[in-house]
């Protein structure tokens, strides 16, 4: 800050006698002390709003009404309660829509007031009016005891078709330092809930009603129940988050420590420098809110906040050197490194955007310029340190592909379904010489032999436009216990024992939202040659979690043939077996008890499938077929059935469990053969099954 506010400042007196102060401490220094039984009751820490032992009254302004509650600081330490009974209260002032964020946005979610510096031009007041020795900095941040941590209770199915809840409460270390378990367990937690209170929100819609914002519900939920990491603010890496990783919204960006502002395009923190402390930059968002220069994947020329630019009620100003803009300036004197964050167009939903994180930059040169509005505006080259992953280089790399695929190197053929998909598929070798797998006939779907046979006749909806969310006349919807199964946008909100779509035989709209898995390919894939596991499958677009990638396409073998050709079905590559074990249980759908919900059905997770289903793709198939086996995986399958003519057809639709960034290979767990001997081999792996390459640190080291 420029010359200090001079708050808490106590000028010198020349008649102070020095002599007299003996031993001073700061306040913090003092340990404090609490009576100890039977002498007096035990000390109790009660949360803010309660409940209160006896004998104890809250005070003003815990004391309001909870409906003039303000809402949580994004990181603001809180302890959680030790349950979630009830629903919290709402953000406040919520804006309907998606739109982006400015870049000098008064937070409507202020930044850490407690412990760091940052913008707060909103409900909390703004750390430049504090004294500096009221504002803590890393350097002067007291720091925590060094204590076990207890790691992360995560869920845990019991086999019972009833799966215990998400964590209760993180412990102090585990939300002030993350790692990448927590980190993905954070960010599967809010994807889960959001997607819920969309569906319940969406089914409480009326036609044309406005737009609601699940994203930052959830994530006030989450936050007043502790379920967030790395607030502890630093330069440089966030750990647990990775360079590629991506975010669909802002909001999972806060949850994880990566960038606290939920709006704002600058955060920062104060450390010590001179006098007073000075604000730094530690991260910024870059996603074409302001005139900045990002076509370089190496070099981006970022403008600085404020200048009311892009309000149109509001007179364009010269930008000031203050709050963000001057963290970035004092970032560039330090050459302190900055995360940086890029917002580009989601290509199958354009009108959002996806944030990519693109890793560590330094700030090499600051300037002022002449905006398009002729008013000055701050200007900074931020320069990627070297030796990182890629990831905005990826995004411009496919950028050219699109446009034209012989740039794209090693391409072997444009489109291998030959037309059958309304979205292309390349196949891509860059590894050798091999110039494509074996031959197939590329079918979009099942070919399936009979249909399944049920004691009870089935039938399709009598929806006549479109089936619609909480219309429980739809018999589709009622199939699937009054929920719809997908969001407006077509993700699935959860994994179910059996999801119905409406099929060929329902007089809904081919184009109805209870299709989704019907309707061919969503995102742009390619079949690529991997360096050891022959060849896999990965898409150019990234994918959301739930998001549907495509079915299981082959031909149904019936158990007859199976028995008759034992032999030859365990050497199939190409097989898909839902009798087979797929390993470890995991949980994707969300807690019940987060929004105040009974335990039900839908928590159920295990598949209940009328008849087991075999599927060979080895000589007729589609893209699944290339989709290689990992114990970790970011893809899931799910059984849909819908009818035909009166008659039940099952399929198998596979969903991304997580985000997908771009150019990262798809992957599932392809089970385990059920037998009551496998046998080892020399290499400990059981006799009949193939040793796993996947790499995941959790690998089984077999599969098949």
């Amino acid at each position: 800050m420029d010359g200090g506010s001079g708050h808490g400042f106590v000028p010198p007196s020349t008649s102070f006698d020095k002599s007299r102060v003996l031993d001073i401490k700061p306040l913090r220094s003092l340990v404090p002390v609490f009576p100890n039984p039977p002498q007096a009751p035990p000390f109790v820490c009660s949360s803010p709003f309660g409940p209160f032992p006896p004998g104890f009254t809250p005070f003003y302004p815990f004391s309001a009404p909870q409906g003039l509650q303000n809402s949580p600081d994004m990181n603001q330490y809180k302890t959680p309660p030790a349950h979630f009974s009830r629903i919290p209260p709402h953000f406040h002032g919520v804006v309907n829509g998606d739109a982006e964020p400015s870049r000098d946005y008064d937070a409507q979610f202020p930044n850490d007031n407690s412990n760091m510096g940052g913008k707060h031009d909103g409900l909390f007041g703004d750390p430049k009016q504090a004294a500096p020795h009221l504002r803590a900095s890393n350097s002067s941040r007291k720091k925590a005891k060094k204590s076990k941590d207890p790691g992360v209770s995560l869920s845990v199915d019991n086999g019972k078709g009833s799966a215990k809840t998400f964590v209760m409460a993180f412990s102090p270390l585990q939300m002030e330092d993350g790692n990448r378990e927590l980190v993905n367990y954070i960010l599967t937690t809010f994807d889960a809930l959001r997607r819920r209170i969309s569906q319940i929100e969406e089914a409480k819609e009326s036609p044309g009603g406005g737009i609601k914002r699940a994203d930052l519900k959830t994530g006030n939920i989450l936050m007043s129940r502790g379920i967030r990491t790395n607030m502890r603010k630093r330069i440089g890496v966030a750990p647990g988050v990775e360079v590629g990783d991506i975010f669909f919204f802002r909001m999972e960006m806060c949850l994880v420590g990566l960038h606290a502002q939920s709006m704002a395009g600058i955060d920062y923190m104060f450390v010590k420098g001179g006098l007073e402390d000075e604000p730094v930059a530690v991260s910024i968002v870059s996603s074409g809110g302001y005139d900045d220069d990002a076509d370089d994947a190496d070099i981006l020329i970022y403008t600085g906040q404020g200048g009311n630019v892009n309000k149109k009620d509001k007179q364009v100003a010269d930008q000031k050197l203050e709050r963000g803009n001057l963290a970035l300036d004092r970032s560039s004197h330090r050459v302190n490194e900055v995360r940086v964050i890029r917002g580009v167009k989601d290509a199958v939903n354009p009108l959002s955007k996806v944030y990519v994180y693109d890793g560590l930059y330094t700030i090499q040169q600051s300037w002022t310029e002449k905006g398009k509005s002729g008013c000055n505006m701050f200007k900074y080259k931020l320069v990627r340190i070297p030796g990182q992953p890629s990831a905005f280089a990826h995004w411009k790399s496919i950028q050219k592909w699109k446009e034209g695929l012989s740039s794209r190197h090693g391409l072997i053929l444009p489109d291998l379904t030959s037309g059958a998909e309304s979205i292309p598929v390349s196949l891509v070798n860059d590894v050798d010489g091999e110039k494509g797998p074996a031959h197939f006939t590329y079918v979009p779907t099942l070919r399936y032999l009979k249909a399944y046979n049920f004691k009870q006749p089935s039938f399709g909806c009598n929806c006549q436009n479109a089936c619609l969310p909480g219309d429980l006349n739809c018999s589709c919807i009622r199939k699937n216990r009054g929920d719809f199964p997908y969001t407006s946008n077509g993700i699935l909100v959860s994994r179910r024992p059996l999801l119905h779509e409406c099929g060929p035989s329902c007089p809904c709209f081919p184009n109805c939202k209870n299709r989704v898995s019907q309707t061919g390919l969503k995102v742009r894939l390619e079949v690529f040659k991997t360096n050891n596991r022959g060849w896999g499958l990965r898409s150019w677009d990234p994918i959301r979690a739930g998001t549907f990638i495509c079915e299981y396409a082959g031909e149904v073998l019936d158990s007859v043939k199976v028995y008759q050709e034992r032999d030859e079905v365990e050497s199939n590559e190409y097989l898909f077996d839902t009798t087979r074990v797929y390993g470890d249980a995991f949980k994707w759908n969300h807690d019940p008890a987060l929004l105040g919900e009974e335990p039900s059905a839908e928590t159920n997770e295990h598949y209940d499938i009328p008849a087991p289903l075999i599927i060979s793709a080895k000589y007729a198939g589609n893209v699944a077929r290339f989709m290689n086996h990992s114990c970790s995986p970011n893809v899931f399958w799910q059984p849909v059935l819908y009818e035909d003519n009166n008659e039940s057809f099952l399929h198998i639709a596979f969903f991304a469990i997580k985000h997908i960034p771009p150019l990262t290979e798809l992957t599932y767990d392809y089970g385990i053969v059920q037998s009551e001997n496998y046998g080892l081999q020399s290499n400990h792996t059981p006799h009949g099954k193939r040793k796993c390459l996947c790499g995941s640190p959790n690998c089984k080291g077999y599969y098949g």
